[in-house]
C-alpha cells in the first residue's frame, strides 16, 4: 500500500517538483495539498498549487488554502529567487482543479482524524503556520500523525541568516510548536537538501523523457537555476522540497538519525536557527530526527521515473498497463 502523505506547501519552483514527485511515485499517495504563505503570498501560492495540479494530473486529492502570514511576525517573500508569481518563467495552465472551500488548517484536520491512528504523514515544505495551528486546534491529531517529514531548518547551515533557513526564519514560533509536540518528526534540512543538485548532467537525463510534464519540469530547473546562481552563487541549484517527499517515498533515499531538536526564538543573530543537538547518544525516546546524507542517483532516479510515469496516460500512477 502506498504511504498516504498531505502536502503543505507554498509553491515555488522546488515545491513544485514535489507535488511532480509525489504524484508521480506509486510509492506515496497525496490525500491532499494545503498552502501557505511563504515563497509567495497565499493567493499567488495558492494558485500555483491549482495550476501545477492541473499540469500533471492530479485531480482527486483536495486543495484548501491556509494561513497567509506568520504567527506572530511580519511575512517574509522569497520573490529574489522564486519571482513575483512565486513560479517565475514558468507558463502554467489555467487551473481547472477547482480549490477546497475548508480553510487549510481544517483540511489537515479532517483528513488525519478521518484517518486510521498512524496512516497520514504530514509533509510541510513551506512555512509551519498551518501545521503549528492544526496541532493547537485539534490536538488530537498528533498521536494520529504517523510523522511529521518536513524541508525546513539546518543543523549547520542557514540561507536567510548564517544560521536560520527561510521555511523556519519566516515562522520561527510554528516551528518551535511543531518542534515541540511529540509527534515523530524528521528534519529534511539544507545539511540535507543541498546534496540534490540539478547539475547540467541531472537536467540532460531528465530531459531525456519527453512529454509536457517533463517541459513543466526543465523550465521550472530553468528559472530556478539562474535565480541561484545570481542570488546564492550556486552553479546548481539545489532542489530542497522534493527531498522530503523522496524520504517518506524510500527511506533508504535519504539517511536520518536521531537527534534532539528545537528553534532558537530569542537570539539577536540566531533567531529562526535550528539547534540540533548531535551529542551522543541521542537520549532514550527522542522523537526527532534530522535527515544526513542523500542517495543523489537513488533520488533523480525517482524523479525520473515519476516523469516517465506521469507522461504515459495508458499507465496506471503503478506502471502496470489499463
Amino acid at each position: 500500500m502506498p504511504r498516504k502523505i498531505l502536502l503543505d506547501c507554498d509553491p515555488g519552483h522546488d515545491d513544485a517538483v514535489a507535488m511532480v514527485l509525489a504524484h508521480g511515485d506509486p510509492r506515496v499517495e497525496v490525500v491532499g495539498v494545503t498552502t501557505v504563505g511563504g515563497n509567495q503570498t497565499l493567493e499567488k501560492v495558492t494558485r500555483n498549487a491549482l495550476a501545477v495540479a492541473t499540469a500533471i494530473g492530479m485531480t482527486e486529492a483536495p486543495i484548501a488554502a491556509g494561513c497567509g502570514r506568520p504567527l506572530v511576525r511580519t511575512p517574509e517573500l522569497a520573490a529574489q529567487v522564486h519571482g513575483e508569481s512565486g513560479l517565475g518563467g514558468v507558463v502554467l495552465p489555467e487551473p481547472v482543479v477547482a480549490l477546497d472551500p475548508r480553510h487549510g488548517v481544517q483540511l489537515i484536520i479532517d483528513t488525519i482524524m478521518a484517518a486510521d491512528p498512524g496512516e497520514i504523514t504530514l509533509v510541510p515544505t513551506g512555512p509551519l503556520t498551518n501545521i503549528a495551528l492544526a496541532a493547537r486546534l485539534e490536538p488530537r491529531i498528533v498521536e494520529r500523525v504517523r510523522e511529521v517529514v518536513l524541508m525546513g531548518g539546518g543543523q549547520h547551515i542557514g540561507n536567510v541568516t548564517p544560521v536560520a533557513e527561510f521555511n523556519v526564519h519566516t515562522d520561527p514560533e510554528a516551528a518551535h510548536v511543531v518542534f515541540n509536540e511529540p509527534w515523530p518528526i524528521t528534519m529534511v534540512g539544507l545539511d540535507l537538501t543541498h546534496q540534490a543538485l540539478a547539475t547540467p548532467e541531472v537536467v540532460a537525463d531528465l530531459g531525456a523523457v519527453p512529454g509536457p510534464v517533463t517541459d513543466l519540469l526543465l523550465s521550472i530547473i530553468g528559472f530556478y537555476a539562474s535565480a541561484y546562481r545570481d542570488v546564492r552563487g550556486f552553479a546548481a541549484p539545489p532542489l530542497h522540497d522534493p527531498c522530503a517527499v523522496a524520504y517518506c517515498i524510500d527511506p533508504s533515499i535519504v539517511a536520518a538519525e536521531p537527534v534532539p531538536l528545537d528553534v532558537e526564538l530569542g537570539g539577536h543573530l540566531t533567531t529562526g536557527m535550528t539547534v540540533a543537538d548531535f551529542r551522543r547518544p541521542a537520549p532514550e525516546g527522542c522523537h526527532t530526527k534530522v535527515a544526513t546524507v542523500l542517495d543523489a542517483g537513488a533520488f533523480w532516479a525517482a524523479v525520473k521515473g515519476a516523469l516517465v510515469r506521469l507522461q504515459n496516460p495508458s499507465t496506471t500512477r503503478a506502471g502496470e498497463p489499463r
